[in-house]
């Protein structure tokens, strides 16, 4: 399987780690992918966690308090420094969630902090090109769930900036945490990754020359070739690093993945306003939307409009993906794709990369 170029960034292999937030693909993951000649992704959500959350200023009941310290540009910044002390000047990628408060300074703190290539998700980028006006070098990649997003962001991009997107991530339903489908389509023939990738290639195709990533379910080399039969030239996949030693997650996070079994595989609403897949919980279990009071302490999100979506659905994002982080197994909300409950051991990220390659031995 030969690799890919995005921007001017040579990947040697065909293999994107998704960003996975809070604190599952940091320093540690990112740097050991991209070490390998992968391309490792780090999450920008909820830097201020980061390392029992010395870089922030300001923290209450241990929570990153308010927007700056959330998204912490001094956490960010060693994040990068630290991944670039595995994988040297090997690209790197940082993904961020579009529907984040302070999405244009994120951008700007993830470029000064050294990312090669921004990925951004739930929701429509329409602005990236300009926050990255100033840094030609660096790539941008949209994640879409349809052709039709793309040619969105693909006519906004071109006619704002000149530029179309380095690369294009599709991902299906299948994925771990925020889907770009309602909830009442994650489940329907026509929104699978099977059926909406050939639709994305065909659009890639009238547009430019720029890989296009599959993603969304993708777990051994028998999903990798049957996407690239498909027209991908890559494929993202998050929850399989998770059961790895050199991911950033809690052991408790782990464990529980290498211990789940598929009815397990859940679906939760999310103050994001999108549907999340996730590992049924103590959390998930025992949710009460519009019952729970909720103290807005990060003001992570915009459409939660402080605190208003989390009470509505049961539970605060940032502070149950953070305690997934910190290992609360009673507090903590637990992202998976669909096929996480076929994770049944660990194993380095090496030893991962090369089944994924080269097959299960």
């Amino acid at each position: 399987m030969k690799g890919i170029r995005i921007g001017k960034y040579n990947i040697d292999m065909p293999i994107v780690q998704g960003g996975m937030g809070v604190g599952v693909s940091w320093d540690q993951l990112a740097g050991t992918v991209s070490s390998l000649g992968g391309l490792g992704t780090i999450s920008a959500i909820c830097t201020g966690y980061y390392k029992n959350m010395q870089f922030i200023d300001k923290q209450v009941d241990g929570r990153p308090l308010d927007t700056e310290n959330t998204y912490s540009a001094r956490a960010l910044e060693e994040i990068f420094k630290n991944a670039r002390k595995i994988c040297g000047d090997k690209p790197l990628a940082c993904n961020i969630l579009h529907a984040i408060n302070d999405y244009q300074r994120v951008v700007k703190d993830a470029v000064k902090a050294g990312a090669n290539i921004i990925v951004t998700g739930a929701g429509l980028p329409l602005e990236l090109p300009s926050l990255v006006a100033d840094n030609p070098d660096v790539a941008i990649v949209p994640i879409v769930s349809s052709d039709r997003a793309l040619r969105i962001i693909a006519k906004k991009w071109k006619q704002s900036a000149g530029r179309l997107p380095d690369a294009v991530i599709v991902e299906g339903p299948k994925s771990g945490g925020h889907q770009g489908a309602k909830k009442d389509e994650l489940f329907s023939p026509e929104h699978q990754l099977e059926a909406i990738l050939p639709q994305v290639v065909a659009e890639r195709d009238k547009l430019g020359d720029f890989p296009v990533i599959a993603a969304g379910g993708i777990f051994d080399k028998d999903d990798i070739e049957k996407m690239m039969a498909l027209g991908a030239d890559a494929v993202q996949l998050g929850t399989r690093f998770i059961a790895t030693p050199e991911c950033d997650a809690s052991d408790e996070f782990k464990q529980m993945l290498i211990n789940s079994k598929e009815e397990d595989m859940i679906i939760v609403s999310s103050p994001v306003g999108y549907p999340g897949r996730a590992m049924r919980s103590h959390l998930t279990e025992n949710l009460k939307p519009e019952e729970t009071p909720i103290k807005c302490i990060s003001n992570c999100i915009f459409p939660c409009k402080r605190g208003e979506g989390a009470r509505k659905v049961g539970y605060c994002i940032a502070d149950s993906l953070g305690d997934s982080y910190l290992g609360r197994l009673q507090t903590g909300l637990f992202f998976s794709g669909a096929n996480g409950y076929r994770v049944n051991k660990m194993m380095s990220v090496k030893e991962l990369i090369d089944e994924l390659l080269n097959g299960a031995k």
